[in-house]
């Protein structure tokens, strides 16, 4: 079995974890890599001495920002990630510090799922956008609000007046569509959302889709270029008049579910939810 690591170098505490966590697997016969630029601080081999397809898992050490990362940066690597969280709760990196040699444990026994998470794909001209949480349009610079046309499958839908729309995924509904109203999906649907950015019409309201659908969106503002983002990491501009596909990837977001943690019980706590068994 190989596993690779990947910490997150804002957090120098990860590196310290990185260490235990490459001793305890090696002791278990497990092969280690690390990230290339990081390998050195963790004393073990690079990530490109080894096949990409040979390895097992990915560990990310940070919080779901770590995962979002590795989702983009090493989108050729198929293994599934574990998160192991050292900030706040996540939704994603849902392994506590304090939990990590007895997750890791159930890990080698096979006390886990694999989650295969619906992604996106934005599409302007040859450019393309890979996203696990949300592809956002925004008004960027923009002091007015900019219209947006939208279209599922080339039926037209609704022309937005708002700071913009997000388009998320089960997995990104608990990021920024949380924050602008959306509702909460179950991650493991097949949907998508699409949720207006402070709409001029309180009438627009966030819309539920089956996750086969594609999404066309017209910039049709006579404005400055406006804000395409994934995940809040890559980008482009989208200039007036221009077009913006979004469309389900082919490629998963395969994420480690330990038997131990449970996705609602981190929901109740991350959303500070008051309701007891009883």
């Amino acid at each position: 079995m190989i596993i690779a690591l990947f910490p997150n170098e804002k957090k120098p505490k990860s590196f310290e974890l990185g260490t235990h966590i490459c001793a305890f697997l090696e002791k278990r016969g497990v092969q280690v890599v690390v990230e290339d630029e990081k390998a050195s601080r963790i004393g073990a081999p690079p990530l490109s001495s080894v096949d990409p397809k040979s390895i097992n898992f990915l560990i990310a050490m940070g919080g779901d920002g770590t995962l979002l990362r590795i989702s983009h940066n090493f989108r050729y690597l198929d293994a599934p990630i574990l998160g192991i969280n050292l900030g706040h709760l996540g939704f994603m990196a849902d392994v506590p510090i304090n939990d990590v040699d007895a997750s890791l444990n159930d890990l080698l026994e096979g006390k886990y799922t694999i989650d295969h998470r619906l992604a996106l794909e934005a599409q302007k001209n040859s450019k393309t956008l890979f996203a696990v949480n949300d592809i956002v349009v925004h008004r960027a610079q923009n002091y007015s609000l900019i219209e947006l046309s939208i279209y599922v499958d080339d039926i037209y839908l609704n022309t937005f007046v708002a700071d913009g729309i997000i388009i998320a995924t089960p997995n990104g509904s608990t990021a920024y569509s949380l924050a602008a109203g959306g509702p909460i999906l179950s991650p493991s649907l097949d949907a998508l959302v699409i949720t207006p950015i402070c709409p001029h019409t309180i009438s627009n309201r966030p819309i539920v889709l089956t996750g086969n659908h594609t999404i066309r969106i017209d910039y049709l503002s006579s404005y400055d270029p406006i804000d395409v983002r994934a995940d809040g990491l890559d980008a482009l501009a989208l200039h007036s008049q221009e077009t913006l596909i979004v469309k389900p990837s082919q490629k998963k977001f395969k994420l480690v579910n330990l038997f131990r943690h449970d996705y609602f019980s981190i929901l109740r706590s991350k959303l500070g939810w008051s309701g007891k068994l009883k």
